[in-house]
């Protein structure tokens, strides 16, 4: 593999990965962990495995036919792809707002800013690296920057915290518990909305597409859900550690309560570091995604796409400032959004590869993938199902 291919696909791993390690990651999955304890391995490696058979299949279909999620969308059926798009700018700009807000309590942890400050500041840093002069290459290298920090902190908490890593490692084949509801809530927060395809949006963009790269495609796919799980895994063990011995977390802030339990204020300004680099790669990560999805790859020029992405930023942190957080019911709304959005992304995916050979350009498309595929879209179907609900309660319909 050459070494610009290598650079191209560290940087697309590494934006999937730390696109879906934002806020909410870490909130759920300190509160899984300390609900389920040690049964929550076997989730995490279920949620897993069916994240490997959808990315594998996106990341495909995306990198061989060389047109993005939308573009697909519109020859398949007209308007489709452009229905994508308004779903995911709508669920992405609330989320981002909440991804910028998690930069704010990230900062406020590590450093004691005010929360606004920080959210303020952390919003300037990530437009500077959109308008750097080599953006692409400032922002794989910041992501996979931050990401390693990421894990290599939590890390630290884990083994500070001592998990019982034999009973978790036997739950992984052997769960005390199993909860459908949390291994789909996994899979949503991991790979819903513009996450599932920020790696692959970002490989097209640096020029790597086409039947030839079939193997690099598949490994960047695997290996970006891989960093994700790993994140997921030494966070669960770093929070494990803490409730098995015990201890009951703040409700108002539980993830900084455990880190701070396993390694006092280290532990706290540790945790500050990890929600701050969570929070700034996820607004990369959302603000970069997102106007790939009401951009052109050949019809907009790099400046325009920079000044959108610019805008994007600074909308979502003007009303941050505004409201000092993302409303509870915008929220809903976006994960609604991102859960219908899940299976009709994929559904397009799937039906390329399995329907439209011309697209891919005349590559063979492997049955088992497809079969994998499908069986990982059913579930997202349930997902969409179970992301209506809440906003339905949310008008009081019974």
């Amino acid at each position: 593999m050459k070494t610009g291919t290598r650079s191209t696909l560290i940087g697309a791993m590494f934006l999937m990965a730390t696109s879906a390690i934002g806020p909410g990651f870490i909130t759920q999955t300190t509160l899984f962990t300390a609900a389920l304890g040690v049964a929550f391995a076997f989730a995490i490696a279920a949620s897993i495995l069916v994240d490997i058979a959808l990315q594998l299949n996106v990341w495909r279909v995306i990198g061989v036919s060389g047109r993005r999620a939308q573009e697909l969308g519109n020859l398949v059926a007209p308007r489709l792809g452009t229905a994508m798009a308004v779903l995911l700018f709508a669920g992405g700009l609330v989320f981002n707002i909440g991804n910028v807000s998690g930069t704010g309590l990230g900062t406020d942890a590590m450093l004691g800013l005010d929360p606004k400050l920080g959210g303020g500041l952390s919003a300037l840093i990530a437009i500077a690296i959109f308008l750097s002069k080599r953006a692409g290459l400032a922002m794989d290298r910041v992501v996979l920057v931050l990401g390693a920090v990421m894990i290599l902190l939590t890390t630290y908490i884990a083994i500070t915290s001592g998990p019982p890593v034999g009973q978790a490692l036997k739950n992984v084949v052997l769960p005390e518990q199993v909860d459908f509801l949390v291994i789909t809530t996994l899979i949503g927060g991991t790979i819903g909305g513009y996450i599932v395809y920020a790696g692959a949006h970002r490989l097209l963009d640096s020029g790597v597409s086409g039947p030839q790269h079939v193997r690099e495609i598949s490994r960047g796919s695997v290996t970006g859900i891989l960093i994700t799980g790993l994140m997921r895994v030494v966070l669960f063990l770093a929070i494990l550690g803490v409730v098995a011995g015990g201890v009951a977390l703040d409700p108002a802030n539980p993830t900084a309560s455990a880190f701070q339990h396993a390694a006092g204020e280290l532990g706290l300004r540790a945790f500050g570091i990890v929600l701050w680099a969570a929070a700034i790669t996820s607004v990369i990560g959302a603000s970069y995604t997102t106007v790939s999805f009401v951009t052109s790859r050949t019809n907009t020029s790099d400046r325009t796409r920079t000044a959108l992405v610019v805008l994007f930023i600074a909308v979502s942190t003007v009303i941050y400032l505004s409201l000092g957080t993302a409303p509870a019911q915008l929220l809903v709304f976006a994960g609604a959004f991102n859960g219908l959005l899940l299976p009709l992304g994929i559904g397009v995916i799937l039906w390329v590869a399995w329907r439209r050979r011309d697209l891919l350009r005349g590559y063979q498309y492997p049955r088992w993938l497809l079969c994998l595929g499908g069986a990982a879209w059913l579930l997202t179907i349930y997902l969409a199902i179970r992301s209506v609900k809440p906003v339905i309660e949310l008008f009081g319909v019974s």
